[in-house]
């Protein structure tokens, strides 16, 4: 890697260039141009550490890196218990995260493998030091290639094996449901994904007991490891299968972020009722309408192609930067 590209990443994710991108003015074109800059900053860094990793699954991280920004930055309560992990061990920080009394919203990405891009975020966000992401994929390492819970405590479930995530969100919903807890579970699913019978067992499941604590996010990027959904198992019906499911159905651009603030906020107002998300996106999408190494599900990346993404970022934080 060359130097200027060293610098480029440095100088991007360095922790002054964050700013106050936690006091959001609520015009709705400022909040989107910060979490539009977050987003660049989040891709950067996923690419980054899969790069120096050798191996992960950069086509299907990148294609939710918009929702999770939107989540992270916008949405789940979290900030305000940062403070209370920060410094600690990582056991003390695992003990206070996990403790099923703290009054705190519930993250499952379902989708496992496109955890780098989750990895990317907490470290924006401040969650873990971004030098901490060199360790992706790496024996005895936290970042793992799929979320592992009792390692990490910044995620609410181990997942990788498709279809078992949104049965681990109801789980969550249906218990702050029951003790009257106020905070949402948000779950992140793939489109491939639902072509797994136990997904189909929670959409049933969750209308019976008026989840609308929980909400489900597609990530509609119309491709899964095989191949295209058309080639595979095609689920354009998507949006009509939720509605038949009794869901509150929305279907937005998973990439413009005035429209995944207003559905997550849409499902505040809708009660009584679960709540199904279905996210347009592309595979390796990195924002400005280009994608990385043609959407590729599990590409190995390589300098060229690392340097050219990382320039094509650092140009897009700068001109959200100054907008």
């Amino acid at each position: 890697m060359t130097s200027s590209i060293r610098n480029t990443l440095n100088r991007i994710i360095h922790p002054s260039a964050l700013g106050g991108h936690y006091v959001y003015n609520r015009a709705e074109e400022e909040r989107a141009r910060q979490l539009n800059l977050l987003s660049a900053k989040v891709r950067l860094l996923t690419i980054d550490s899969i790069y120096r990793a050798g191996s992960g699954h950069g086509g299907t991280s990148l294609s939710i890196v918009d929702i999770i920004t939107a989540l992270l930055f916008h949405r789940l309560n979290w900030n305000k218990f940062l403070g209370d992990v920060k410094g600690k061990s990582a056991e003390d920080q695992w003990q206070h995260w996990q403790n099923p009394e703290l009054p705190r919203d519930r993250f499952v990405l379902s989708k496992g493998h496109g955890i780098p891009s989750w990895y990317a975020a907490l470290a924006v966000g401040g969650y873990i030091d971004k030098d901490e992401l060199g360790k992706l994929r790496t024996m005895d390492s936290r970042l793992q290639g799929h979320p592992e819970r009792k390692r990490f405590p910044f995620i609410d479930g181990s997942t990788g094996s498709l279809g078992q995530g949104q049965s681990v969100a109801l789980g969550y919903a249906l218990a702050n449901k029951t003790r009257g807890k106020g905070e949402k579970v948000y779950c992140i699913i793939g489109d491939g994904e639902c072509n797994e019978g136990q997904v189909w067992e929670a959409a049933m499941s969750a209308p019976k007991f008026e989840l609308d604590n929980l909400v489900y996010i597609i990530d509609f990027n119309k491709k899964q490891s095989e191949g295209d959904n058309d080639d595979v198992m095609n689920v354009e019906w998507l949006h009509s299968r939720w509605k038949v499911f009794r869901w509150h159905v929305q279907r937005i651009d998973g990439h413009d972020m005035k429209s995944l603030v207003r559905a997550l906020e849409e499902c505040d107002k809708v009660k009584g009722k679960p709540h199904a998300i279905i996210a347009d996106t592309h595979k390796g999408y990195l924002g400005g309408g280009e994608t990385f190494m043609a959407g590729g599900h599990n590409p190995v990346i390589d300098q060229e192609s690392f340097e050219k993404a990382a320039r094509f970022l650092g140009d897009l934080a700068n001109s959200y930067a100054r907008a």
